[in-house]
């Protein structure tokens, strides 16, 4: 390994999921230029040596990077940057959200999506998308109330608020991610006690019904504060998990 290598390693930082974080600096230094279209990768033996991780993890972030399109294995030869390694589709996978962390950027990037998006569905609702949503509410509804995680359900109303939007390029991106985006394996509800889940259920059909009631009478400020509100305190319990789990 070159020092030029050695220093792409040197720039990542060492977080919890090690394989996210290998992936994260490798893309980092691909969609910079640091590391060329055409280029050779450092071997496996390479990266472990230079960032202490097991073989395993190398193997798996690379796999990321073939799966998003940024890498190449030639046989015998090793792992190269594509040509054209600038994706022209954007998407979000499982294999993304392997920590808390990442569901936290994710839900930084719904806030930027779905409160201009609340906002427009306000304004731009029709009679059958009032309905619509008043139906995926329900389901929502139903779903918490029989002690479910509801992420299918929370899904379909959050996509629901996109295409009141009339603006088919909001659904079509929500579409691109599926219900991904709302990250159930993170919830932890069976960690709850009885009460808590009560009261989680509780404070999710209140935000969802603020968030609805908004839309259908037509007030745009408050259907971005409603949204806003909703995903900073789903932002705020990501964050309380997060701390816990490090303490332990």
């Amino acid at each position: 390994m070159t020092d030029k290598d050695k220093a792409v390693f040197n720039t990542g930082r060492k977080p919890q999921n090690l394989r996210s974080g290998l992936a994260d600096t490798l893309m980092a230094q691909i969609e910079s230029g640091d590391l060329k279209p055409g280029q050779r990768l450092p071997t496996e033996q390479a990266i472990m040596a230079a960032t202490g991780v097991s073989r395993t993890i190398v193997r798996e972030a690379l796999a990321t990077l073939r799966a998003k399109g940024l890498i190449t294995t030639r046989q015998g030869l090793g792992a190269f940057v594509t040509n054209d390694p600038n994706p022209r589709s954007f998407s979000i996978i499982p294999n993304d959200l392997q920590s808390i962390d990442e569901v936290l950027r994710v839900l930084e990037l719904r806030m930027g999506i779905e409160y201009e998006a609340a906002g427009l569905a306000a304004l731009r609702r029709t009679p059958e998308d009032i309905e619509r949503m008043q139906d995926r509410l329900d389901a929502l509804d139903r779903a918490l109330e029989g002690g479910g995680y509801g992420a299918q359900e929370d899904y379909a109303f959050h996509r629901s608020i996109l295409v009141a939007t009339q603006n088919s390029y909001y659904s079509r991106l929500f579409d691109t991610f599926g219900d991904i985006m709302v990250p159930r394996q993170w919830a932890r509800l069976d960690q709850m006690t009885a009460a808590e889940r009560k009261r989680h259920a509780a404070r999710m059909r209140r935000e969802h019904h603020a968030i609805f009631a908004a839309i259908r009478d037509g007030e745009e400020a408050a259907a971005r504060r409603a949204i806003r509100t909703h995903l900073s305190k789903s932002s705020a319990r990501f964050e309380e998990l997060r701390d816990v789990t490090n303490a332990r």
